[in-house]
């Protein structure tokens, strides 16, 4: 019998459960936009800090009560890239109906078929084009060549819209 008790989460948004990825997400809900995890914890459910858009952060541990942290829990190496709530939603929608997600690399078997599990650069692509598609006659008409470096600020957790706004107010 192999268990996953007492397994350490290994930072990947895909391998948490749904009900804990909508635990987290009930919390952003109330108080904040975006979320990190932390890497320093025990088990399959992470301690993570919800944070607002005036960046006050909220921590939480594991069973979603509020946590004071006391040492660098969520700095550097020991914290998770900041996700949205757009980001925390595709990945529940990604996981299916299992209760615990399956690593991104891997696919899964939902009704007989075979899906493959989202990844977060598909998020990513799929929030840009759309913020693309929906402005596109605002945006300057250069701007798909700074794809990277909107990437790259949504990966640190902006929204594609403040990534579209800072490439604009650096380069044009």
């Amino acid at each position: 019998m192999k268990t996953t008790r007492s397994k350490r989460w290994d930072g990947t948004i895909n391998t948490l459960s749904v009900d804990y990825l909508n635990d987290v997400a009930g919390q952003m809900v109330a108080y904040g936009d975006r979320v990190q995890f932390g890497l320093t914890g025990t088990g399959q459910r992470p301690y993570y800090q919800v944070i607002n858009s005036s960046d006050k952060k909220m921590a939480f541990n594991s069973t979603n009560h509020l946590l004071h942290p006391v040492g660098e829990e969520f700095v550097g190496s020991n914290g998770s890239m900041v996700y949205t709530l757009d980001q925390i939603k595709a990945a529940i929608a990604g996981v299916g109906t299992r209760t615990t997600a399956v690593a991104a690399t891997r696919t899964r078997s939902v009704g007989g078929t075979r899906a493959p599990t989202v990844k977060i650069q598909d998020i990513i692509d799929s929030q840009k084009y759309d913020y693309f598609k929906a402005h596109r006659d605002l945006l300057p008409p250069t701007i798909g060549e700074y794809s990277i470096e909107i990437t790259d600020l949504m990966k640190l957790g902006q929204s594609a819209e403040e990534a579209f706004d800072a490439v604009i107010k650096l380069h044009f």
